[in-house]
């Protein structure tokens, strides 16, 4: 009974999806996306005029982070790994300047911890614990070319991260950082992929390195329902994240997600929840 129910449940499901393509005239590679331009927030599309505002919530909970006393300015330099935990309220701003270009603003306040290792000797204290405003940032991103049945669309963003922390340790950041990427996007029957990567160039450090890197998975089973699966890391740290959707209104939808670390040094938990408000 419980595995007919279940197979009811998503053959209405994709039935349900199947006439909300038949009804949008949109291609077959289009169903899942629309037709605006990628944006930095996961499986979200802008167009040409319009306004994106996403107030949201993110944790962030690490149980072996990597630090190093000395560069919280104690006397040991060495890694250690230790128990770290932040609470983060973020507000995101878009706007689709052209169908070509839009433009992204994103800041946060954070509370953040980092506790000490154990096998730590250095004259650090036990936690450190900062508060106030987090990273904040803005792009442009800009499409180079419309997809269409047999090619996919090229996009490219740059990125600055401005340094509003300069005193701080563990939060907000404390130089000049800048990020150049590109990616291409292709609808399928199946889904939309997406594959992306990026340059980062640290004011801090001086140097150009290799940067955030993702392929990722879109599909649009409703008119209410989205889901979202990826791989993103950024060189030794890989997380996998699941985003789903959760669209209430024309104008507005759930996004509940979290991405889960894979490798040693990525966080191993970062569960986000907001509202995703577009006009």
């Amino acid at each position: 009974m419980k595995t007919s129910m279940l197979s009811l449940i998503i053959t209405l499901l994709f039935l349900n999806s199947y006439l909300s393509k038949a009804q949008n005239n949109l291609p077959y590679y289009l169903q899942d996306r629309g037709t605006g331009i990628p944006t930095s927030m996961f499986g979200t599309y802008i167009n040409h005029g319009e306004f994106i505002i996403y107030p949201f919530y993110e944790f962030y909970y690490d149980e072996d982070a990597e630090y190093k006393p000395s560069e919280f300015g104690y006397n040991v330099s060495k890694d250690f790994r230790g128990l770290a935990r932040a609470h983060e309220g973020l507000i995101f701003f878009g706007y689709g300047i052209t169908d070509r270009l839009a433009f992204e603003f994103e800041a946060a306040v954070i509370s953040a911890v980092q506790y000490k290792a154990g096998e730590d000797t250095s004259n650090m204290p036990a936690k450190i614990e900062e508060s106030g405003i987090g990273d904040v940032e803005s792009q442009l991103r800009y499409r180079w070319n419309k997809e269409n049945e047999d090619v996919p669309e090229v996009f490219s963003y740059f990125e600055t991260v401005f340094p509003l922390q300069k005193n701080r340790k563990i939060i907000g950041t404390q130089d000049w950082e800048f990020k150049f990427g590109s990616g291409l996007v292709k609808g399928f029957n199946f889904g939309t992929i997406t594959l992306r990567l990026a340059i980062d160039y640290s004011a801090g450090e001086g140097k150009v390195d290799l940067g955030e890197y993702a392929i990722e998975y879109l599909k649009k089973v409703s008119e209410f329902f989205m889901f979202y699966f990826g791989l993103e890391g950024s060189q030794d740290e890989a997380s996998l994240i699941a985003d789903l959707q959760f669209h209430i209104t024309d104008y507005a939808f759930i996004r509940v997600n979290s991405g889960f670390g894979i490798t040693s040094k990525a966080t191993d938990y970062t569960p986000e929840i907001g509202i995703l408000f577009h006009f």
